[in-house]
């Protein structure tokens, strides 16, 4: 069992593992440097039927994992699986027999509470849909999904418009996902107390990011479009229609003159430079829409502390990369999506304060992309828009984790991921100025393993760990996992607004200190050119 916050249980507990003190000397100084990297299991590892496929080649493969030096993997623990027999039928035997696996393989978990469906996404290459009982309260009303202003209903996820509605046989979202989380809890109480789990990923939107459906390519998004909002449902469009005329404007509609999703912004009178998002009316919208998702994630987090309260684990959320549009004045693509970051307002560091409200890990994504790789059209700033919310993070002081993208085998992408890891390189007498919390490879497939790739991967893993040998236990790479404890107080929306003052972000140095590639001087840099654009003519 974990253990609960209470003052009879308090005297048990180790209380410098409930406040760590890092000391100032270190015996094993590199190790202060070591940033543990996990793998991305296959998005359908476990089935729709819920069999855990094919157990013999994936233990073979976690071996091979686990010799390489890796030190876990992440799973989504898809909601359309273990629920889908009925409203609080909950069937875990198939990850249960997953987690002994990766136990039995000495490797750490990270699992996500995947609240939306698989399919629809870059990279989604199974179908796995929502509960069937959820989606058949959608047929009768189809507001409960987020809506184009077309009309468009997506199905990818529930609306946070009606996350406190009761529409689910009594329950609402917000309560369906409160009793997941908890029998999640009770059904895997075994690994939660021996410490398999290292942190539990909570799924705020699609894809698991907290974020609205504003591009999804089942419905005909094609990068690089800046997408489109998406609160046309009829809880939504009344939330706004009530905020505007207690703001005094009962006459404000939501935007109707903010394009396609497929379009540019100057296309659209809304993005264009000088373009609504610049008035009043467009800024009262904007802050609205974003802060729906502020309240949204906030809500959801407080719940997951609630039923992880006393657990050795920590809980972490997801921020999208939208790293496309961001060299342009109004940052469509991210504005569509809900993060309201414009060069003079960050919309990230809000996040970022409420996460820090449920001590949460903030993991982002696009950690291997460079500017240099993305077609010129899409105005794509990757590298900018990593610096900028890992340092909001870190500024929050929060542990901040990451990702890639999209697949890659090659050193530009591991050498990117590497800089991203440790902003200012390692520092050979303890820990580095600046380190991420760790970093999840995506993905396991087969192609990783063949040789040529394996083995980049491996060297990619020896300079994610600053050259030192696989460390099994965290905390002395000072990574200290204690009893989670209540959230602090709710921050009133005002505060999380004083957080989108721009700061500058921390500096990068320009090239990672860890290289992984054999190749060096100028040939290496010849290499990289042709590689950067290959992959430029190939998007």
């Amino acid at each position: 069992m974990c253990l609960l916050q209470h003052s009879k249980v308090l005297p048990l507990l180790n209380l410098q593992r409930l406040a760590p003190i890092v000391p100032q000397t270190y015996e094993e100084p590199m190790l202060a440097n070591y940033v543990p990297i996990y793998v991305m299991l296959q998005l359908g590892v476990i089935t729709n039927d819920n069999v855990l496929e094919d157990k013999a080649k994936l233990e073979k493969q976690l071996k091979e994992l686990r010799a390489a030096g890796v030190d876990g993997v992440m799973v989504d623990v898809w909601w359309g699986i273990v629920e889908s027999k009925g409203p609080q039928q909950y069937d875990w035997s198939a990850y249960r027999s997953l987690f002994q696996l990766v136990q039995d393989c000495k490797l750490k978990l990270q699992a996500i509470m995947s609240f939306h469906q698989c399919g629809g996404n870059v990279g989604d290459s199974v179908f796995i849909p929502l509960p069937k009982w959820v989606l058949e309260v959608g047929e009768s009303n189809p507001d409960i999904f987020y809506t184009n202003r077309s009309g468009l209903r997506n199905k990818e996820c529930i609306s946070l418009g009606v996350d406190n509605k009761p529409f689910f046989n009594g329950r609402t979202p917000v309560q369906m996902y409160s009793d997941y989380m908890k029998s999640f809890r009770e059904n895997m109480a075994d690994f939660l107390e021996s410490e398999l789990l290292i942190d539990v990923e909570v799924g705020l939107g699609p894809a698991g990011e907290l974020r609205y459906p504003s591009y999804q390519e089942s419905q005909g998004w094609e990068f690089p479009g800046i997408g489109e909002f998406n609160c046309y449902d009829k809880y939504l469009q009344a939330d706004f229609k009530e905020a505007a005329t207690r703001a005094g404007h009962p006459e404000w509609e939501l935007p109707d003159d903010a394009g396609l999703c497929n379009d540019i912004p100057e296309s659209t009178k809304f993005f264009r430079s000088k373009g609504t998002y610049q008035t009043e009316k467009g800024k009262f919208f904007l802050t609205w829409y974003s802060n729906k998702l502020l309240t949204h994630g906030d809500e959801i987090l407080d719940q997951a502390n609630k039923v992880f309260l006393g657990c050795r684990v920590k809980l972490a959320a997801k921020i999208a990369g939208i790293h496309w549009w961001y060299k342009t004045e109004s940052h469509a693509a991210e504005l569509t999506s809900g993060y309201y970051n414009l060069n003079d307002r960050d919309g990230y560091r809000p996040v970022a304060r409420m996460f820090g409200r449920h001590n949460a890990i903030l993991n982002f994504t696009c950690l291997e992309m460079r500017n240099s790789e993305q077609p010129e059209e899409a105005k794509s700033c990757a590298q900018e828009l990593v610096q900028q919310v890992l340092s909001g993070g870190w500024r929050e002081n929060l542990e901040v984790a990451g990702e890639n993208a999209l697949p890659r085998y090659d050193s530009e992408g591991y050498n990117q991921i590497l800089l991203n890891a440790r902003p200012n390189g390692v520092n050979k007498k303890g820990p580095p100025k600046l380190r991420m919390y760790g970093v999840t490879y995506l993905r396991l497939t087969e192609k990783l393993f063949q040789k040529q790739n394996f083995d980049i991967f491996k060297i990619f893993v020896k300079k994610m760990h600053a050259n030192q040998d696989l460390c099994p236990d965290p905390e002395k790479y000072y990574h200290y996992t204690v009893p989670m404890e209540r959230s602090k107080p709710k921050i009133p929306l005002e505060n999380l607004l004083e957080a989108t003052k721009p700061v500058k972000p921390y500096p990068w140095i320009e090239a990672t200190d860890m290289n992984v590639s054999e190749a060096s001087g100028f040939f290496a840099d010849i290499i990289a050119i042709i590689l950067s654009v290959f992959r430029r003519n190939r998007n």
